[in-house]
């Protein structure tokens, strides 16, 4: 099965008024706190997020009431 990656300014394109890039960029800088480092690759500088991951993170915060 091939990975889903994304950039982290795809990501308002692909789910839109969901999430902005600034709200993206949040995310990952707490991403220790928060769950959200399972999404994340980093590959060099880049950083891409794996859309499988990402829409799982998504669907576990319905668990936390959030």
């Amino acid at each position: 099965m091939e990975k889903r990656l994304a950039p982290v300014k795809k990501i308002p394109e692909l789910y839109p008024g969901a999430f902005t890039e600034s709200s993206i960029r949040w995310l990952i800088f707490n991403a220790e706190h928060n769950g959200f480092a399972i999404c994340v690759r980093r590959i060099g500088a880049k950083i891409l997020l794996d859309l499988d991951l990402f829409e799982f993170w998504i669907d576990a915060q319905k668990d936390k009431g959030i």
